[in-house]
Order: C-alpha cells, then sequence, then structure tokens
C-alpha cells in the first residue's frame, strides 16, 4: 500500500457534556495538527498517491471550514461531544466527499483509504481511518 500525508492545522473553541470530561466541560479552546494520509495499492499513471498540491490545497479547505469556530456554535454539531475522534471522522468524510466530486483530480480515485489524524499535543493524538 502506497500512501502521502499532508499537514495542516485548526484552532477551535468547544465544550463537552458529561462528568467524563471534567474542567473541559467549560468552554475551551483546542489547536490540532491535522494529518491527512491517502493510501492506494498501486499508484497511478503518473506514478503518485495523489496530487500532493490538490491534498494540501483541499485539506486547507476543509479544516478552513473549522477554523477559529467556537463549535458549540455550528449547527453540524449540535447536541454533539466534537471529541479528538470525532473531529478526526468529520475531517476525513469531508476529504472523501472531495474525492468522490473530483476536486483531488482523476488520478484520485484509485485512493482506496483515507486516515486523518488530529495532533492534541506532543504526546496525545487519535485517529480515524475510512475506505473510500
Amino acid at each position: 500500500m502506497f500512501s502521502i500525508t499532508v499537514r495542516d492545522h485548526i484552532m477551535i473553541a468547544h465544550s463537552f457534556r458529561g462528568e467524563v470530561f471534567g474542567p473541559a466541560q467549560r468552554l475551551h479552546g483546542a489547536t490540532f495538527l491535522v494529518d491527512a494520509t491517502f493510501r492506494r495499492e498501486q499508484l497511478d499513471e503518473d506514478n503518485i498517491v495523489v496530487d500532493i498540491g490538490l491534498a494540501t490545497q483541499e485539506l486547507g479547505a476543509v479544516v478552513g471550514e473549522l477554523n477559529y469556530r467556537n463549535l458549540d456554535d455550528e449547527p453540524d454539531f449540535a447536541g454533539v461531544n466534537t471529541s479528538t475522534e470525532y473531529l478526526a471522522k468529520v475531517i476525513a468524510d469531508r476529504l472523501a466527499e472531495r474525492v468522490h466530486k473530483g476536486a483531488l483530480g482523476e488520478g484520485a480515485k484509485g485512493i482506496a483509504k483515507i486516515a486523518v489524524t488530529l495532533h492534541e499535543s506532543h504526546i496525545a493524538w487519535a485517529s480515524y481511518e475510512r475506505a473510500l
């Protein structure tokens, strides 16, 4: 399996419901380093996984929709605990939509999987991987 990874970051505010979250039940900020990995079995006719420039551009567009937002105020997240794991899935699903719509080029149609990792710090991160 071949892969490429592109990186961006987001800064959000949010709060959680549930005792398990302790003080994070209060509104707080979070900055995430975001890695998006695109995987495929065989390279395309240009011997690449996907155009790295387009992958970077589309990841930037997806995280741009979340950046500098209070997720508690966003209709898409009403009633949802926007955990690191959950946000990794949201970003992966939004990237998959862009692949299906052709935003990453025709060659991207051969991508088998997308994995998104959100790094909360240098010692903690969460990931979500999905098939296309």
